[in-house]
């Protein structure tokens, strides 16, 4: 079978690599139908982090189940599947506390125990703790939406709950890639009054107004921070969801939060220093991390198939899985803003 691969920064090349088996009575195989490249995933690619040539990269597919071990007992052969971007057991003490993402057992998906999004077919281990299927086989219009859920959707959602957005709240959202845009979409589903988008990009601008944002801030630095207090009569939001995991990215969303107030953070932290006495003098909280997709799967799954949401509008271009290395081209220069590789 064919899987995407990563040799190099800047080296994704499209290989040839064993058919998955099932090895535990736990796995599953799945047939790929939809797979995509991730912000993520331009960390190694760029060299930011280490790379070990050769082994599969993409952790966000959604498809067809082949084959099941014996064990498995919540999806069989023919399940249309969503895969979270880790696996879980669904059994731990933290998986019960509703942590997938810090299950005791954790794989990551893309990892030597669990094979990337980016192929034709891929191993899920802990099926029964990971997989969740759709009721039905989808309309393959609702394929990109129900693929956000393997990630983006669930960490944009995951941002708003960490910051505690309720209805009537004013929201600022730090990022405009398909986190930043999920998370806009997220906290006008949990009811916010105003939601201000940080974007200087026209065609995220447009998807995050779709979504529901209702400002848009072009600035960056002190004129966002200023643009915020502008619109807040000095005071500052009611909840900011950091979506990007810089240092001036983590400034901005601390400088635009009112006093008593939480950051939710989803961005992978490069190189952050905290404002901690700051946090300290105004109460300003912060809250979040890696996101329990599987978590939030069900309610998610729910809204895009009843057309509540529709998240896939994040995929602004669609290529096939032999083109992935152009793909990678494209979010690295900002040309797309995500990816969908159709095998």
């Amino acid at each position: 079978m064919r899987a995407t691969t990563i040799h190099a920064p800047f080296d994704i090349r499209l290989s040839e690599v064993p058919d998955p088996v099932i090895e535990a009575p736990t796995d599953a195989v799945v047939k790929i139908v939809a797979g995509c490249i991730c912000g993520s995933d331009l960390w190694p690619y760029r060299g930011e982090n280490k790379i070990t040539p050769g082994s599969r990269i993409g952790h966000e597919y959604v498809g067809i189940v082949q084959e099941v071990g014996a064990d498995v007992r919540t999806v069989r052969p023919g399940d249309f599947v969503v895969t979270p971007f880790v696996a879980s057991d669904g059994t731990c003490p933290n998986c019960l506390a509703g942590f997938q993402s810090a299950c005791q057992n954790l794989v990551g998906i893309g990892s030597d125990q669990a094979d990337g999004g980016q192929g034709e077919f891929a191993k899920v281990p802990m099926a029964d703790g990971t997989l969740v299927a759709t009721p039905g086989v989808p309309d393959d219009a609702l394929v990109p939406s129900l693929l956000t859920l393997s990630d983006v959707m669930g960490t944009g959602w995951h941002a708003a709950r960490s910051a505690r957005v309720k209805a009537g709240d004013t929201v600022v959202v730090v990022g405009d890639g398909a986190v930043g845009l999920c998370g806009v979409l997220a906290a006008s589903r949990m009811g916010a009054e105003r939601v201000l988008a940080l974007s200087r990009h026209e065609s995220r601008q447009e998807i995050a107004r779709q979504f529901g944002a209702t400002h848009i801030i072009a600035e960056r630095g002190e004129e966002a921070k200023a643009a915020v207090l502008e619109l807040t009569a000095g005071v500052g939001a009611d909840a900011v969801l950091e979506c990007v995991g810089t240092d001036q990215s983590f400034s901005t969303a601390f400088d635009v939060a009112r006093p008593g107030s939480t950051v939710g953070f989803v961005g992978v932290p490069h190189g952050v220093e905290l404002p901690l006495r700051r946090m300290f003098r105004t109460n300003v909280g912060l809250a979040g991390g890696m996101a329990p997709a599987r978590q939030y799967l069900p309610e998610l799954m729910a809204d895009v198939l009843s057309g509540a949401i529709n998240p896939g509008l994040v995929f602004d271009a669609e290529l096939p899985l032999e083109d992935v290395a152009e793909g990678y081209k494209m979010m690295h220069e900002r040309r797309a803003i995500k990816v969908l590789l159709r095998p």
